[in-house]
């Protein structure tokens, strides 16, 4: 791929979605790189642009309909498509299952679930244009039901990730969704779309305790958003393969 190739990743401004947007500017695209903070986003776009990065930062609230509708509007402008989109952006509120209200729930679930269908909707027209458009939907391991129902294991003692896990098992059903009805779809039939998980990774969401780098964390997410058109589509993966549900 080239700088003629236009991703978005969204949350780049630190962690796993950083590494994601170098990775792929390192790669030859362009690369907007989403925050909804737009003071953050830009000093992180300033530094890999100051790299030699073809990277521009964009602001983009995943939760605010205005927010992706203008970020749309934008990418519409300057540059008439979207090839790649990378939902990276995401939120983890640790709480006791026993104690989580419904209303608890709401925010993991309108960042990491809603936030997610909202900007494929709205991205959606920019992605048809696309001649081999991708799409990556981050989840997680501890959205697999195969993990979490080993007796004994991290994920099923994780009990504080009540609502991120439900969330991002919800993402990975969105995302078989999403590309059974592409598959169905002559215009949109192009679109490739998995999910990935970018494993135990450092990131402020899990207090920097992962045992993996970012950059481990994001080669699931650029691998997937640069894949052939001989690729997977509708698949869970993380860096070595396919995963089980």
């Amino acid at each position: 791929m080239s700088t003629d190739t236009v991703a978005l990743v969204t949350g780049a401004n630190k962690g796993v979605g950083l590494a994601t947007a170098r990775q792929l500017a390192e790669r030859g695209l362009t690369v907007l790189l989403g925050s909804r903070d737009a003071e953050r986003g830009a000093q992180a776009a300033e530094v890999l642009a100051g790299a030699g990065l073809a990277v521009r930062p964009l602001r983009i609230d995943v939760t605010d309909d205005a927010s992706v509708q203008e970020a749309a509007e934008f990418i519409e402008r300057e540059y008439g498509r979207l090839d790649v989109l990378v939902n990276n952006a995401g939120m983890l509120v640790r709480k006791p299952a026993t104690e989580v209200s419904a209303e608890d729930m709401r925010p993991e679930f309108e960042t990491n679930v809603f936030g997610t269908v909202r900007v494929i909707h709205t991205m959606l027209p920019l992605l048809r244009k696309s001649s081999s458009a991708r799409i990556v939907n981050v989840a997680s391991d501890s959205a697999m039901f195969a993990r979490t129902t080993e007796p004994g294991s991290m994920f099923a003692r994780s009990h504080e990730s009540f609502a991120y896990s439900a969330t991002k098992t919800a993402v990975n059903m969105l995302t078989v969704k999403y590309a059974n009805a592409f598959l169905d779809d002559p215009d949109l039939a192009h679109i490739k779309i998995n999910a990935v998980t970018p494993g135990y990774t450092a990131t402020d969401l899990n207090g920097f305790k992962g045992v993996r780098t970012t950059d481990e964390g994001a080669r699931a997410s650029v691998h997937w958003a640069t894949v052939g058109d001989d690729g997977a589509t509708g698949g869970f993966f993380n860096d070595e393969g396919r995963l089980p549900w």
